[in-house]
């Protein structure tokens, strides 16, 4: 994702405007800072509530609004890192081929000392009529990005001009700041989600992991260009986009899956919370309360303690969920299962960790290093782990 960023996102008024509202969410969500910039039209299609709702701003739709800075489309360029305008009619692309400057989208975009990604949203036949065309040529040639469009199911038809995805408008965003393609050609796997030990037909043993930071991981991993397999427990997440999802339900199941893979990747993350214990054998139909008492537990096998035994040339890095002694135990699990990095919260705390979208972090090395994090998204977590362990450790061997 676009972590610590200040991005704006203009919206037109295209029936592709509710995408946006998604796009607006993965931009905060990955921890970077959005302001909306809506056309009239826009608003017929989303009210400017909606995204002031998700960013926590002003959406900006009017110029002359008397309280509005009346430099403020000069003001918002100068800070902002990059510019998105999705959907972009065929509309927006003749005003800014033009040159335009008629509402306070146009105005900003005209302004804009950042760069611009525009993608594209319209029928099919608008999109290929020449006007269009020779519209977007000349926006090309003068520096502006373009993202799509794509081919696939319009509101009268099917065609070329749908808006592509909100994962791949972030993704193009990515490679212009430099963001993408930094992992390329590596093979990353992850694990996440809290795994649930049948006890029989509707009960089983669980943990309060909610996924989120493995997902976050799996998610930013391929933004940045990484074949990423994300070994998942039982989450109420949507697929990162980008990776190869397998789902398992139990500590056994996701042992299976993660050595299967393990000699085809260079790094692990394992960021699951794994059961300890199962039942020794679970009921296939229900077991009846008097007879609960009667459940026999016994550990599961310890899946990162395996890998570090197997580990050759992968990047092994594991998490350490903590209540006390949090880096005197973080450090002795680094050492015990050959780990190259640990990365420890403290669950005794309500504010971050199990079911948070936050997270504030010790992370020990194995080389001794000792580095405390701020309370953090943990999307942006997610970028700081790979912009120092994971990218670094790899930038070593190009």
């Amino acid at each position: 994702m676009l972590a610590d960023k200040k991005v704006l996102l203009g919206v037109t008024g295209g029936i592709a405007a509710y995408k946006s509202v998604n796009l607006a969410r993965l931009i905060e969500s990955g921890g970077s800072q959005v302001t909306v910039i809506m056309t009239k039209a826009a608003r017929r299609f989303v009210t400017p509530l909606t995204f002031s709702a998700i960013s926590g701003r002003r959406v900006i739709d009017d110029r002359y609004e008397p309280a509005s800075d009346p430099l403020e489309h000069l003001t918002l360029t100068r800070e902002a890192d990059i510019m998105i305008v999705a959907p972009a009619t065929a509309n927006c692309i003749a005003k800014i081929a033009a040159g335009l400057a008629d509402d306070m989208l146009s105005t900003t975009i005209l302004a804009a000392a950042c760069p611009i990604l525009v993608a594209p949203a319209m029928n099919s036949r608008m999109f290929e009529n020449p006007a269009t065309q020779a519209n977007l040529r000349t926006i090309r040639e003068r520096g502006i990005n373009l993202a799509g469009p794509a081919e696939g199911p319009l509101a009268d038809g099917y065609g070329v001009g749908r808006m592509v995805s909100e994962e791949e408008i972030l993704a193009a965003a990515g490679k212009i700041l430099g963001i993408a393609d930094s992992l390329k050609g590596r093979k990353i796997m992850v694990t996440a989600g809290g795994t649930q030990e049948r006890i029989d037909a509707v009960r089983y043993l669980g943990n309060r992991s909610s996924g989120k930071m493995g997902y976050a991981l799996a998610g930013a991993a391929a933004m940045r260009g990484a074949k990423v397999i994300l070994i998942s427990a039982p989450t109420n997440l949507l697929k990162p986009a980008g990776t190869e999802v397998i789902y398992v339900n139990d500590a056994s199941e996701m042992k299976a899956a993660v050595l299967k893979r393990f000699d085809d990747v260079d790094t692990v993350i394992m960021a699951a919370a794994v059961a300890d214990l199962t039942v020794e054998s679970g009921a296939p139909g229900k077991i009846k309360k008097e007879n609960l008492s009667d459940i026999a537990l016994v550990p599961t096998d310890d899946i990162l303690a395996e890998l570090g035994k197997r580990k050759k040339k992968q990047l092994l890095i594991g998490f350490a969920a903590e209540s006390n002694d949090i880096i005197e135990n973080a450090r002795r699990k680094l050492e015990k299962k050959r780990l190259d990095v640990v990365i420890a919260n403290d669950i005794s705390r309500r504010d971050i960790g199990l079911g948070s979208d936050y997270n504030q972090a010790t992370i020990i090395t194995a080389a001794g290093a000792v580095f405390d994090t701020p309370r953090l998204l943990k999307n942006q977590l997610a970028e700081l782990i790979l912009d120092r362990y994971v990218e670094k450790k790899h930038a070593k061997k190009r």
